[in-house]
């Protein structure tokens, strides 16, 4: 949950190679988590994939269909202990809830508007994810609820207290092709490292993938590659190699 010592060292030595951050996090809260230095040579895939920025400006977003918003909301309200955070391109949105939820949510974003009209924000701002906080670490159980809300929604399991609904077709791989796309970049100029469900299609856009030593079972079958933890500083160690 911090920068890794020697991170921002190394994109100031290597202006050749783009860096990413993907992350299911707000932007705001990314950008504001790295050195002033460096904040602005990064790309920043935010939402799990929903939204790309780069120079502070939009370079790829995925907005989910109101219709299905409203759903999901209405499936939330149904199912005891879960939280619902709207993560606009503007900002991100909920109810305020007791201290410790509301902890969480403000640990992972920043820029938050609290209301009592959800609704209303929905046709106020592009919502491109709903960030559901999950308590008694019981994600895995209640993903399940959302699974026929729409066809259009896919509920994915980004921690063991979060469930992310987005598009069916939002996810970090679908970003990083935008962002290759844009650059110029192939696959096989790509590496990237991830530890949960949520990086899955991200790994599978690299031509190098690194699943970290702590990650679930479905990354580490699905990577090519090995590091150590992150709290090993295992995404620093492969980069020092290069």
């Amino acid at each position: 949950k911090r920068v890794p010592a020697g991170f921002p060292d190394w994109v100031e030595a290597h202006p050749q190679i783009l860096t990413a951050i993907a992350s299911g996090r707000q932007y705001a809260t990314l950008y504001e988590g790295f050195p002033e230095r460096i904040r602005d040579r990064l790309v920043y895939i935010a939402e799990n994939g929903g939204l790309v920025m780069e120079g502070g400006q939009v370079l790829y977003r995925r907005p989910m269909e109101r219709e299905d918003l409203r759903r999901c909301l209405e499936t939330v309200r149904t199912v005891p202990g879960l939280t619902p955070i709207l993560c606009g391109v503007r900002s991100a949105y909920m109810v305020r809830a007791a201290e410790d939820v509301d902890a969480q949510a403000r640990m992972y974003y920043h820029r938050m508007v609290y209301t009592e009209d959800l609704d209303a924000c929905i046709e106020a701002d592009e919502i491109v994810k709903i960030a559901v906080y999950v308590e008694q670490d019981r994600a895995a159980e209640d993903a399940p609820a959302f699974e026929g809300v729409s066809p259009r929604v896919r509920p994915v399991v980004s921690g063991p207290d979060w469930i992310d609904l987005s598009g069916r077709d939002t996810n970090k791989g679908a970003a990083l092709r935008a962002i290759q796309e844009e650059h110029g970049i192939s696959q096989e100029e790509t590496m990237g490292f991830g530890d949960y469900m949520n990086d899955l299609e991200l790994l599978g856009v690299c031509g190098e993938s690194y699943a970290m030593a702590n990650a679930c079972e479905g990354i580490l079958r699905a990577a090519k590659h090995r590091t150590a933890s992150n709290d090993e500083d295992g995404v620093m160690e492969i980069l020092r190699s290069l």
